[in-house]
């Protein structure tokens, strides 16, 4: 329960101010505003501290409905939706690496036998701000023509809900939980990455020395999603490193040409060991060319659903 009558309030509040009120008045009068005093002092102090706590309101077994607050166009075909919270201090309470789903009741054409029919469509995002930013979430969305969700979220406007639950995946980064990252992502398969990233970064002063090399492909280079952030961190961070490929590269380009080889990823991820991981995230293509890649280069096989403690892990 929140609100005047939560049982912080009660216990810590109203019964201690009347102990306070009804032993002055039997004892001594005149202590009376002394103990108001002390009763409202009480009274600030709890709800200040209520007030500063953060509460997480994501709920793994029930969807709830969260408005849009702000949508802003970064592309022709992307934008980031800016998701309110119940409360300034509400956050979703994600571990880092996690996702949520995001589900609408859609019209959805049947492939076999081409009737549409009224159904609940459910999609996997992962958010790109964080938990340290309570009151809200962001996601970046690019549409996509048979997505069906993301084709949903074009036609909302401010004001206008989608039912959220989570949290949901296998993956629950940890600080030092590898002595190196090598990522592999393509087009929007960015977004959990940079999670984790960002979470690495934050706690580097804390001592986490976690390294990092991103392969970050796209179709061109109008498509590379968060590039200011990502490079923003290249230049802050030492021990980040990001390696750009693109299918249709512009001229005088120094990144990668084509697809995710096999010789980009030796060249660029860290080797075979113990304590390192690979993390991919992109179109299914993509991230199935990448699990034979990494089996052909000596890393472990990468299983169909992967598991926290693979070595190549795909999300």
């Amino acid at each position: 329960m929140s609100g005047p009558l939560a049982p912080q309030y009660v216990n810590f509040v109203y019964i201690p101010s009347a102990i306070l009120f009804a032993g002055a008045a039997l004892l001594k009068p005149a202590l009376l505003p002394v103990a108001f005093t002390l009763a409202l002092a009480l009274g600030s102090y709890q709800f200040l501290q209520n007030g500063s706590k953060t509460v997480a309101v994501l709920n793994p077994n029930a969807f709830q409905e969260f408005p849009i607050e702000k949508k802003t166009v970064t592309s022709h075909n992307t934008a980031i939706y800016r998701f309110k919270l119940p409360s300034e201090n509400s956050i979703l309470g994600l571990p880092i690496g996690q996702h949520i789903s995001l589900a609408a009741d859609l019209d959805v054409k049947d492939e076999k036998s081409g009737e549409t029919k009224r159904q609940q469509v459910v999609r996997s995002y992962t958010p790109i701000s964080s938990d340290v930013h309570p009151g809200y979430f962001d996601l970046m969305i690019k549409a996509y023509p048979t997505g069906n969700i993301s084709r949903h979220l074009t036609t909302l406007k401010v004001g206008d809900t989608m039912k959220v639950r989570g949290p949901k995946g296998a993956m629950v980064y940890t600080p030092n939980m590898v002595r190196k990252f090598g990522m592999i992502a393509g087009g929007t398969g960015i977004t959990p990455m940079l999670q984790i990233i960002r979470a690495i970064q934050r706690g580097r002063s804390s001592g986490d020395k976690t390294e990092v090399t991103l392969i970050f492909a796209n179709v061109d280079e109008k498509d590379i999603l968060l590039r200011e952030e990502i490079e923003d961190v290249a230049r802050e961070d030492k021990l980040f490193k990001v390696y750009y490929v693109l299918n249709n590269p512009p001229e005088k380009w120094n990144g990668g040409v084509g697809f995710v080889t096999q010789e980009m990823i030796k060249e660029h991820l860290p080797a075979p060991a113990s304590d390192i991981k690979i993390l991919i995230c992109g179109p299914p293509p993509m991230v199935s060319a990448v699990k034979k890649a990494t089996e052909a280069l000596g890393y472990d096989k990468a299983r169909p659903v992967s598991k926290l403690d693979d070595q190549v892990f795909a999300f």
